[in-house]
């Protein structure tokens, strides 16, 4: 299940973060799965059980629970 905007929004201290942090993460589970076929694994698996088979879906998920910590640096 998705989380809701308030829950992300909370893990996050803007909508551009949230949005950039997502898109950069699911682009992860993205070359992890095409990665599994050529036998390297340079990116991290999901840190979280989905339902969903939606890789943008699994980013936020894993940003709602907590696993997806980012730091900005100037």
């Amino acid at each position: 299940m998705t989380p809701r905007n308030d829950e992300l929004l909370s893990r996050v201290d803007s909508r551009y973060a949230l949005v950039i942090v997502a898109a950069k993460r699911a682009r992860q589970i993205n070359n992890y799965h095409h990665q599994l076929g050529e036998g390297t694994f340079e990116e991290t698996p999901p840190m979280v059980e989905s339902r969903s088979k939606n890789y943008l879906t699994m980013a936020l998920e894993e940003i709602g629970s907590g696993k997806i910590k980012y730091e900005y640096t100037k």
